[in-house]
């Protein structure tokens, strides 16, 4: 019932909105239609309710009450407001066909520069997903993109025994989520994974401090401890291992692996949720970097 009076709420409010976001000249021509779109309507509601469209279009959004969201721990959060109809609404920008490049991997780098000038808090953060094989169980993290090239976008981790090191073993395929509050963007990224050699790994890790260094040798990652104190032996066993040398060799089990894109959406948050999302495949049978845009709905 919560449900049915939520979505008749979002109805109302919505019946009269005339404000759709502009549609590239190259998508209205294939679609012609849509540069027509048909306003939301509540006839059919104002049938059953034995009410016209004025009056429902009038009448004011149900309050919600502590006795029926009571059950709820979290129930609709809207940025601090009480009223769950005035959700907080993407106004940054939009996303035309005619502002994307032929290639996703230039796009991005386009993006991640203006993310960067804008002074987005670390840019590089992103959500790193995987799904074991054949259980079918997906597992994500919050990690750091290292590096892109023309091949793809590289993180780095512990390849031994981490739950992602397991996963991709038995499944070489992963995404990737990148998420812009600052400038209401969201790219996400589909593909095959590969390791890097030794050699490349060895280039970003002499980049790091000499602890995060140090703690890459030292973290049996994701397995379980008996307390602080075993970390702390283990990297005080390996501190005295390279003790008075500045050069550390990077640990085998240890090192970057490449997501090689075969899908990337890029995603611009627009007001009432219709968002701007164009989404990059590569061509069938395609070698090179041809990839087909594509618009999607929101």
């Amino acid at each position: 019932m919560l449900i049915h009076q939520a979505a008749k709420t979002f109805r109302l409010t919505s019946s009269k909105a005339t404000n759709y976001p502009r549609l590239s000249h190259s998508i209205l021509e294939t679609f012609p239609s849509a540069s027509h779109p048909k306003p939301f309507t509540m006839l059919h509601s104002a049938k059953n309710h034995n009410m016209s469209p004025d009056q429902l279009s009038s009448q004011k959004p149900k309050a919600y009450t502590s006795e029926s969201t009571a059950s709820k721990l979290i129930f609709a959060p809207t940025g601090g407001s009480d009223d769950p109809t005035k959700a907080v609404q993407y106004e940054q920008g939009k996303l035309d066909l005619s502002d994307l490049s032929p290639s996703p991997l230039a796009q991005f780098h386009a993006w991640f520069s203006a993310a960067q000038e804008a002074k987005v808090y670390q840019p590089e953060t992103v959500t790193f997903a995987t799904a074991e094989l054949p259980s079918g169980k997906v597992s994500a993290r919050v990690v750091f993109m290292k590096e892109l090239d023309e091949r793809g976008f590289v993180i780095y981790s512990n390849w031994d025994t981490s739950r992602k090191a397991a996963d991709v073993k038995s499944n070489p395929y992963a995404s990737l989520t990148f998420w812009w509050r600052e400038m209401e963007r969201q790219v996400r990224v589909e593909g095959r994974t590969e390791r890097l050699t030794d050699e490349e790994s060895q280039v970003y890790y002499d980049t790091r401090a000499r602890g995060s260094r140090i703690g890459a040798w030292a973290s049996p990652q994701s397995k379980v401890l008996e307390g602080r104190e075993e970390l702390e032996k283990r990297v005080e066993e390996v501190e005295k291992k390279w003790e008075g040398k500045d050069k550390i060799a990077v640990p085998s089990f240890w090192g970057g692996i490449r997501v090689i894109p075969e899908l990337v959406e890029f995603w611009q948050g627009r007001e009432s949720r219709l968002h701007d999302r164009f989404r990059f495949t590569k061509k069938e049978g395609a070698d090179g970097g041809e990839w087909k845009i594509e618009r999607l709905g929101p």
